[in-house]
């Protein structure tokens, strides 16, 4: 029986999102992409444009991934909540990608509000029901209090990946 192949999949504009990937990926024996959004984001101006993206729930144009999602038993997919949604690039992502996914979980990292929101919307536009989801505030990834509700989060994948496997051998 092989191994499972898992992919982090992740955008993150200040760094919180991207902090929790690299986590998981390491936690997970994963590989990692980052999701390149062709809009300028940075400063004022670009938390402003990423609001009224978020408020329009239009997906941004990014470059198109380097690792095909369909090569994976497990897609896992991180973003930052912006105005109560998923991020503008991760929109993109699910959109183009969301007939390669067998299977999906999603990660969130928020400040405010919206969490379970954003996490509803990547199953939309996912196609398909997480098999985990996680959602952590900026604040205690900052203060490096977030690894119980990682590894909450990485059992229940790996229990999930442990069963699927099993499934899939017996067939």
């Amino acid at each position: 029986m092989s191994e499972p192949r898992v992919l982090v999949v992740f955008f993150s504009r200040t760094g919180t999102t991207r902090l929790l990937a690299f986590t998981l990926a390491r936690m997970l024996s994963a590989d990692i992409e980052e999701i390149c959004d062709l809009t300028e984001r940075r400063g004022v101006s670009g938390y402003l444009r990423c609001l009224m993206d978020s408020w329009r729930r239009r997906p941004a144009e990014i470059v198109p991934a380097g690792l095909d999602p369909a090569q994976y038993d497990l897609v896992v997919v991180g973003t930052p909540v912006w105005a109560g949604a998923a991020s503008a690039p991760v929109r993109a992502y699910l959109l183009e990608n969301r007939l390669k996914f067998r299977h999906v979980a999603f990660f969130c990292s928020f400040g405010g509000f919206g969490s379970q929101a954003a996490i509803d919307e990547m199953h939309e536009l996912a196609g398909r029901a997480p098999v985990a989801q996680c959602k952590t505030r900026a604040g205690t990834v900052h203060c490096g209090m977030v690894a119980a509700s990682l590894a909450i989060f990485v059992s229940a994948l790996k229990l999930h990946l442990a069963h699927y496997k099993a499934l899939e051998w017996a067939c």
